[in-house]
């Protein structure tokens, strides 16, 4: 009994992570931080899944379980506009956008790839619109909550020392833990 509900799981598992590129839900998630999912072109990325039931304008990374807008915003916006951004974006009929942790956005970068980025994954979904530049995450300087947060996707670097009035780019998401001062 034991091994027909492993071999039963097992099924389900492999199913899942044999998924198109595109598909329709269910998407079977299966989120881990301690995963990698590498991808070698768009056709076989098992990482990220174009989802179709939200008119393909969002991405589901399979990695970290986070839903990412397919493409992000290309206007550069204070740290305050860019979370209203998030906040009153509707993409797929769907609401409830944020601005990412550090680590969420952080987690977009591949290191292996070199200056001038953007720093994705070979293989990423996202539109051409992703800046090679910096973007907002929702993580404010615990020592100086007049800076913020973000990732320069040209380099990959992380940085906390850019004013929250300064300009940035903003990448939404769903999911995850939400605001966590550093």
């Amino acid at each position: 009994m034991k091994r027909k509900i492993f071999y039963g799981l097992a099924t389900i598992v492999v199913g899942a992570l044999s998924l198109a590129a595109v598909a329709n839900g269910p998407y079977y998630a299966f989120p881990a931080w301690a995963q990698k999912l590498v991808c070698a072109t768009t056709s076989n990325c098992p990482r990220f899944i174009v989802l179709a039931d939200w008119n393909s304008e969002a991405v589901l990374d399979r990695e970290t379980g986070l839903v990412w807008h397919k493409s992000p915003d290309g206007t550069s916006r204070t740290w305050s506009s860019a979370r209203l951004r998030c906040n009153n974006l509707s993409l797929g009929n769907r609401k409830a956008w944020r601005l990412p942790t550090l680590q969420e956005l952080a987690s977009l970068v591949d290191p292996s790839i070199a200056s001038p980025g953007p720093t994705l994954p070979a293989g990423h979904p996202f539109g051409t619109n992703v800046q090679s530049s910096f973007y907002w995450s929702a993580t404010t300087n615990a020592e100086d909550t007049s800076i913020a947060w973000g990732v320069f996707f040209s380099s990959g670097n992380v940085v906390g020392i850019v004013d929250k009035g300064s300009n940035g780019f903003v990448w939404c998401v769903r999911g995850g833990q939400g605001v966590d001062p550093q």
